[in-house]
């Protein structure tokens, strides 16, 4: 029986990672897997001796069992935070904002770009910024001033049409991977870095980080801020150079199987947030520790298509397969 490292080193680079995990699935619950694009895994179809269910990549999502309506809620940032609020559920707070006049007759006013500058200022002239249906960390960032805001919404504008500001929160960022309301794991977020080879400057090491990003479609990192001599510096091997503002595995941010220190209060948090949703299969992001304090949490946002090669990197098929099987009873290929 073929191994999910079997499979991995059978698919080209861009293969999706789901459609390997979907086919792994399927060689140990019997079900058969046919990949009806070519081999690319873009599209795939399950079957069963019952029926069958076909998969897509990109936009579309690898979690049927969740209600269409749900999982579109929690794309957009700003409808589930305000549906979040209203179930008395902590959030980081925010304003949404249009970077575009496409549309403004359909949307009422005090969205617009220059709505966004005024409200940034009332955050103090600092915030954190990123796209309204963003995902994967793309232009996710700090910004510490109405230039550098005006200069991030130029350039953002070129791919997206909407972002959300909320003010900046120090804290300790968690995954809580949910499955019907029951923890499947839990991990902290840490954030993404460059490491100092002894040979090249910041700036350059940074450059080629960029590179990676923006080849996997992602914004590079924001300028080094402070020092300017900083960036030229010869940064040594070894030494790290934290990159500020987002997590995501995608960027450079990395994971780590962990418990908050309020274990049960931020489950809690999680199970409730999915609830409000009413979602079935979900990873909720949250903060911890906010302001120092352990007890003080707030969700981050809730991610109804999440990524799973945090398990994979993490030698646990056995979660894979846990998500997958909850995939496959829920539309009726397997039974319980």
């Amino acid at each position: 029986m073929r191994t999910l490292q079997d499979i991995r080193k059978s698919k080209a680079d861009f293969y999706p990672d789901q459609s390997i995990y979907a086919e792994f699935a399927c060689t140990r619950f019997d079900l058969s897997f046919e990949d009806m694009e070519d081999g690319t895994g873009l599209i795939f179809r399950v079957s069963s001796t019952t029926g069958h269910q076909i998969f897509g990549s990109g936009r579309c999502s690898f979690f049927p069992q969740n209600d269409a309506t749900a999982a579109t809620l929690a794309t957009d940032k700003y409808f589930s935070q305000r549906i979040f609020e209203q179930a008395g559920i902590s959030t980081l707070r925010g304003q949404y904002f249009f970077l575009n006049a496409r549309h403004r007759a359909h949307r009422p006013p005090g969205h617009e770009r220059r709505d966004a500058l005024a409200y940034f200022e009332s955050l103090n002239g600092s915030a954190f910024v990123k796209p309204l249906h963003g995902s994967r960390g793309d232009f996710a960032q700090p910004v510490m001033s109405s230039q550098a805001l005006s200069r991030y919404l130029d350039e953002v504008s070129q791919f997206y049409d909407a972002v959300i500001i909320q003010p900046i929160v120090t804290g300790n960022e968690y995954r809580v991977f949910l499955l019907d309301q029951e923890v499947v794991y839990t991990a902290r977020k840490h954030s993404p870095f460059i490491l100092g080879d002894g040979k090249h400057t910041l700036r350059e090491l940074i450059a080629r980080h960029d590179r990676v990003l923006q080849s996997h479609g992602l914004s590079p990192v924001p300028p080094v801020s402070g020092d300017a001599d900083l960036a030229e510096t010869i940064l040594p091997a070894g030494q790290r150079y934290p990159i500020p503002g987002r997590m995501n595995r995608s960027a450079g941010g990395a994971m780590s199987f962990a418990t908050p220190e309020h274990e049960q209060a931020a489950v809690a948090l999680a199970q409730h947030a999915t609830q409000a949703l009413g979602l079935r299969a979900a990873a909720v992001d949250i903060f911890t520790d906010i302001g120092g304090d352990p007890a003080s949490m707030a969700v981050i946002e809730v991610n109804a298509n999440p990524s799973i090669r945090f398990l994979e990197d993490s030698d646990r098929a056995d979660l894979i397969l846990k998500i997958w099987h909850h995939t496959f009873v829920s539309i009726g290929l397997l039974r319980v």
